[in-house]
């Protein structure tokens, strides 16, 4: 048994248990180096921008990586990607592109190669052929890079025009083929989602409905009315707070749910098509945490992986 913050594991766990999980958070404005104490008396783990977040024109995140790993977070790193409207001529070389966009800044802010880089795939239902080559040559550019890739995507069913619903995490596997893709599902209605809960035992991903799910996006700030009438613990404002902060403060955060507190370092084997038993994220990252146990007894999201 060895702890870490606020957990404690088993380090002789069965390796083919996905029964862990840890509590994360993500939001488009750096919630400010202040915040960061209280917030990981909660948290595992942060996303972390790369790019501009949707709808921003700039990155407040930049820069701040040393500030967010010294504060003892894991990190989902992420890569703002294109809308349809926004897609040229040319797709799979725009997204070859944006992967070497990606990765560059991957790199300006001392992630190290192997790291999961999730292109966030803000529109959901079933993609367009230009979408879909975007997003694919996003993928191949980055794991040629030596880089990791992950996509974030709604892994909630969408109608479609001429009947019948699609869910966009599926459209995108199916049409991977060999690829190894992380996948951070979104899906904030209730059910499956069990609302704006903090809790040191949130759901598995695979509990979203997408069994091939790594990470599970299951709150959002502000809340989706149309989907989260059943939805409790959001604030009357609509958005989801952590314990500790106040509406004053404005850090409204979309929760999720991972198999690793620490994605970016973590040995996580994207799911084949087929396969349901891929090795335990987690147990390699505590073993490679009892390993540094000396300096980062209380660092569970800042271990190294098997490689050490």
């Amino acid at each position: 048994m060895v702890c870490a913050g606020f957990e404690c594991f088993d380090l002789h766990a069965d390796a083919t248990d996905r029964s862990r999980t840890f509590l994360g958070f993500d939001r488009n404005d750096y919630p400010g180096d202040n915040s960061l104490k209280e917030l990981h008396n909660t948290f595992a783990y942060a996303g972390y921008w790369l790019n501009n977040p949707p709808g921003a024109k700039t990155n407040t995140w930049a820069g701040k990586r040393s500030q967010v790993e010294a504060a003892g977070f894991g990190f989902l790193v992420l890569f703002n990607g294109r809308l349809y409207r926004d897609l040229d001529a040319n797709p799979s070389q725009l997204g070859g592109s944006d992967a070497a966009a990606g990765v560059a800044a991957a790199k300006r802010e001392g992630f190290p190669a192997q790291t999961i880089v999730f292109l966030d795939q803000e529109e959901g239902g079933r993609l367009l052929p230009e979408q879909k080559a975007y997003l694919l040559a996003w993928v191949d550019g980055v794991s040629q890079a030596g880089f990791r890739a992950g996509v974030y995507c709604s892994g909630a069913a969408a109608p479609e025009k001429g009947g019948g619903r699609v869910i966009t995490a599926q459209d995108i596997r199916q049409s991977a083929g060999a690829r190894s893709i992380t996948y951070w599902v979104t899906n904030d209605a209730c059910p499956p989602s069990p609302g704006c809960t903090l809790t040191t035992k949130p759901p598995l991903p695979s509990e979203s409905a997408i069994q091939f799910a790594d990470i599970w996006q299951f709150a959002q700030s502000p809340r989706r009315k149309e989907v989260t009438t059943t939805c409790t613990g959001y604030n009357s404002d609509g958005n989801c707070y952590a314990a500790g902060t106040s509406v004053q403060q404005s850090i409204h955060l979309d929760l999720n749910s991972a198999s690793s507190a620490d994605l970016y370092r973590s040995n996580v084997v994207p799911k084949e098509s087929g396969s349901i038993h891929p090795r335990s994220s987690s147990l390699d990252m505590l073993l490679s945490l009892e390993s540094h146990r000396n300096r980062q007894l209380r660092r569970a999201c800042l271990v190294e992986g098997c490689n050490c």
